[in-house]
């Protein structure tokens, strides 16, 4: 037994599964659909990863753990997800910076090549310093100096909408005139990626347009302009109803990639006018789970996926618990269960975040994530769970087993 702490500080003895996983890994991509797993990474142990630095001084350098951070990505490729590198799950702009997100982008591409594994990754103008003005031809030099690393990994590009930009262009044909030109340079066709003034207030009048309606137009107006270079779009915040509503609206033959957290599994599953594909890391901690979900959805067998995928929900919401429709701090737990999973060795992260998250939440991470079968080795899982919680002073009346 293990005394398990809630929210509201009760230990609770829970017996842990003892069954060894009924998953079974399967490398082959999903037919029906196109699924992209963000993922996190490992912040180097030995390395000074602390979130301020010296007093008032510049955040320190980043260190990763190349080998943990591989093997995260490895069991995705394993399940059939394409990962989705250098977004914000990987810390983009969150204490990653440019050279080494683009060294992170060259090493999974690497290994992707090396293990039949397909990866997308971000093109975004984080190089800029956010907080000096910047001329149209440096932000679209910072995008293509990014997507030359990302062409060169043999990756996918995921354009993301820039700050810089929205800065240094004002009319919707200086916006067309910039993606048109980037999606030229595209190995493959690209996902575009629109963040809403809703998460980033710097994207204010993007598209050349503050009204919201007037700026959806001309982004879809670009779509259809560039169709044959873009795979499929990313917009968030949206609710359901809204990414339904715009979805249809989409050109012919362009994807929609959810990233919601709560209602995914209608959204991938759609209705009889279309459907979602996704693009999120509410896939990571669950891969084993959702890979057969999706393989049943391959089938058309979509009540039955409903039901696979829905036995998630519970841990995704409360992995994903915070302020509004996300939180910064969901990439704590996304790393801890690799480390209960035995993926990795440890769970220190980068900027210290491995603390961003309440020992109580991590526990019922567990315990939500160990019910569903997620665990590989659920003897070891169960071992380093307890290991973590007599360390966070929490009294455990015997071992794991």
């Amino acid at each position: 037994m293990i005394e398990l702490p809630d929210e509201n500080g009760t230990l609770t003895p829970y017996q842990p599964n003892r069954e060894t996983t009924r998953f079974t890994a399967d490398s082959t991509p999903f037919r029906n659909r196109s699924v992209l797993a963000a993922a996190p990474v490992l912040g180097d142990p030995l390395a000074p990863n602390e979130p301020f630095g010296p007093p008032l001084g510049p955040p320190p350098p980043q260190s990763l753990d190349w080998q943990g951070t591989l093997a995260v990505r490895r069991e995705l490729w394993a399940h059939g997800f394409t990962v989705a590198e250098g977004l914000d799950t990987a810390h983009r702009g969150a204490g990653l910076d440019w050279p080494t997100a683009a060294e992170l982008i060259r090493r999974t591409g690497a290994a992707a090549a090396e293990s039949g594994g397909r990866v997308a990754a971000a093109v975004w103008t984080d190089q800029l310093d956010p907080f000096t003005p910047h001329s149209r031809e440096a932000v679209v030099a910072a995008y293509e100096e990014q997507l030359d690393v990302v062409n060169g990994a043999g990756a996918q590009p995921i354009i993301q909408a820039s700050g810089p930009l929205a800065r240094a262009v004002q009319s919707p044909e200086e916006y067309a005139e910039v993606y048109a030109g980037l999606l030229a340079s595209c190995a493959q066709p690209a996902i575009v990626h629109w963040l809403l003034p809703e998460w980033a207030p710097d994207h204010a009048g993007y598209w050349g347009h503050q009204d919201p309606e007037a700026a959806t137009q001309a982004f879809l107006d670009v779509l259809a302009d560039n169709a044959d270079k873009v795979d499929g779009v990313k917009i968030a915040p949206l609710s359901p109803e809204a990414e339904t509503a715009l979805r249809r609206r989409l050109p012919a033959g362009i994807r929609f990639y959810t990233g919601d957290y709560d209602t995914y599994t209608d959204l991938i599953a759609g209705d009889e006018q279309g459907f979602s594909d996704a693009l999120s890391p509410v896939f990571t901690p669950i891969a084993p789970l959702a890979a057969e979900a999706l393989r049943t959805l391959d089938t058309g067998d979509t009540d039955t996926f409903r039901k696979q995928l829905g036995q998630a929900h519970e841990l995704s919401r409360h992995l994903f618990q915070g302020p509004g429709r996300s939180t910064l701090f969901f990439k704590t737990g996304l790393v801890f269960l690799s480390w209960l999973a035995g993926h990795t060795d440890h769970f220190r992260m980068v900027w210290a975040e491995h603390g961003a998250r309440s020992v109580p939440h991590l526990a019922t991470a567990y315990r939500l994530a160990d019910e569903l079968g997620l665990f590989p080795d659920p003897e070891l899982a169960a071992e380093r769970i307890t290991a973590f919680l007599r360390l966070s002073g929490i009294p455990q009346k015997g071992g794991s087993r």
